[in-house]
């Protein structure tokens, strides 16, 4: 089936919510960074964020995935621009990607943290920043308190890890980092780059796989996400958090 997961995903802009002016306005609260920066990139899927970030602080970024294809295209599209200087693309584990301690300026982890949760990848990563270096992630996090008993359900099996954003500014602080800002990403990032060509793709595959049970149930998982966000996206979303070592 992992195969198939990489099919539905692997030819949508993004792999998770975000957007190019998402990922600027986290970017533009960094401020002090040094010319031609570190950057680490983490969960970078097919890397629509890399190159914003290759545009926008003209440093080189290290990015990681533990998935080839996805890495194979972001470096084919960044060769295409001209980039290719100012990219390292590294198949690795992100708690274990093999980097010296304090090697990087920034480090940037949109859609992936989740992955390994929020607290314990803000600590692991936490290693491999310069003293006064910055970090910026996205975060599924509850926006409304008291949600309905459907959507609470869903997240319990999904992400059980959820948090509200209080929850999550005050791991932030226990852990050593000044906050510099917050900010809910709008619903265009869930729908223009991920859920709209993501549907489109569903009906595609659909059709493709008309005869594999198995394949039609994992249809249906993924579009069940989708229509649980139609319903209910005012309650929950993706938050990106920029905060800055204090070390």
């Amino acid at each position: 089936m992992e195969k198939l997961f990489y099919e539905i995903f692997s030819d949508l802009p993004r792999q998770g919510p975000g957007s190019a002016i998402s990922t600027l306005k986290a970017a533009k609260l960094i401020s002090r960074i040094f010319d031609h920066p570190k950057i680490l990139d983490i969960g970078c899927g097919t890397g629509t964020q890399t190159i914003e970030l290759i545009k926008y602080f003209a440093g080189t970024v290290y990015a990681i995935d533990n998935n080839q294809p996805y890495l194979d295209v972001l470096s084919a599209e960044a060769s295409r621009l001209g980039f290719e200087d100012n990219l390292v693309c590294l198949n690795a584990d992100m708690l274990q990607p093999g980097f010296v301690t304090g090697k990087f300026d920034l480090i940037w982890a949109e859609g992936s943290i989740y992955i390994v949760g929020f607290e314990k990848g803000l600590d692991a990563f936490k290693i491999l920043l310069k003293p006064k270096g910055y970090i910026a992630v996205t975060e599924l996090s509850w926006i409304k308190s008291n949600p309905p008993e459907e959507l609470s359900k869903f997240w319990e099996q999904e992400y059980p890890a959820i948090n509200n954003i209080q929850s999550n500014l005050k791991i932030i602080e226990s852990l050593g980092y000044k906050l510099i800002d917050h900010f809910i990403l709008p619903d265009s990032a869930w729908m223009d780059d991920y859920y709209i060509p993501l549907e489109e793709r569903l009906v595609f595959l659909r059709e493709k796989y008309r005869m594999d049970e198995k394949a039609q149930e994992m249809f249906d998982y993924v579009q069940k996400e989708i229509d649980v966000f139609h319903k209910y996206s005012e309650y929950y979303g993706y938050v990106f958090y920029v905060m800055q070592n204090s070390a």
